[in-house]
């Protein structure tokens, strides 16, 4: 684990960042920052140090050292980095690459397949394989000429290897077109391109082809929030984004967003972050000013 943390580390030139090494990102953390609003897409965190705990709608979890997580759809979240130094290197899925795999395997593994949870996340301890094979994952940025040739087989492996583990039963059903949690994979992902536009349950059911109490109940048990709040904090998170890399006004932000109000955005905004939108957005740009 140590290893794989020292890894990380030498390969982070900030708090989050994309490598060399396709579908590969490497956190590292050593400072406290606030509370973070992340976008969550289809991925698993392989925790080497720290401790982060994450929330979206009503469903929250910690992950820690030695730990893996299994995000299944876009979600939008709220992360506290609670234990420092936070090291992580996340794996993007790519559905092509883990269909080809499942291909593969197809007839070589007779395991039965076991119920898969109904959550969009799972965690589960990390195997000694896989601290491994991960480690050589990210190892291979210390030698660039090396990735072409040995990315592809390391991810695989790294798949394969949870396929075996508790993250499999779900990573199994990432893949599959017409079921229940790819119906709300693609109701999560057209709400996340049309998140500006008024929005109804019926229009986004219609999407996934559900009813639209169907779509309710699979899409809360997934993502902790019902489709309407899943769109509010997107609505949310773009807002906060704006207002404190931009110079703008919460007016403006709020129309940008999609709000027809903005005292409804105001409200919204101070009910969610705790603080009115241009005092959260002050108080954020001097964290980020002292953190430099």
């Amino acid at each position: 684990m140590d290893q794989l943390a020292a890894a990380v580390a030498r390969h982070s030139d900030g708090m989050w960042c994309d490598s060399a090494v396709p579908r590969l990102t490497v956190v590292a953390l050593d400072a406290p920052v606030p509370p973070a609003d992340l976008l969550y897409v289809p991925m698993i965190c392989f925790i080497a140090e720290g401790a982060k705990h994450s929330t979206a709608g009503e469903r929250s979890w910690g992950t820690r050292r030695g730990e893996m997580f299994f995000n299944s759809l876009i979600l939008p979240v709220t992360a506290v980095f609670e234990q420092l130094p936070y090291r992580a290197a996340v794996m993007r899925l790519d559905g092509g690459v883990l269909a080809d795999l499942l291909l593969e395997l197809e007839g070589a593994d007779r395991r039965p397949l076991a119920p898969a949870s109904q959550d969009g996340q799972i965690s589960a301890p990390m195997t000694p394989e896989i601290v491994d094979a991960v480690t050589r994952w990210v190892r291979l940025l210390d030698t660039p000429d090396d990735i072409g040739a040995l990315a592809p087989r390391i991810e695989a492996e790294i798949l394969y290897r949870l396929l075996g583990s508790p993250l499999g039963p779900m990573l199994r059903r990432l893949t599959p077109a017409d079921t229940a949690a790819s119906r709300v994979r693609a109701a999560a992902s057209w709400i996340c391109t049309h998140f500006r536009e008024p929005l109804t349950v019926e229009a986004i059911a219609a999407v996934a082809h559900m009813s639209p109490a169907t779509l309710h109940r699979h899409f809360k048990a997934a993502t902790g929030m019902s489709p309407l709040r899943f769109q509010k904090h997107l609505r949310l998170q773009e807002a906060r984004r704006r207002l404190i890399t931009g110079d703008t006004t919460a007016v403006l932000v709020a129309e940008e967003v999609g709000y027809a109000s903005a005292t409804q955005f105001n409200r919204e905004y101070r009910r969610h972050y705790g603080l009115p939108p241009a005092r959260d957005a002050t108080r954020l740009r001097r964290h980020l000013t002292a953190a430099t």
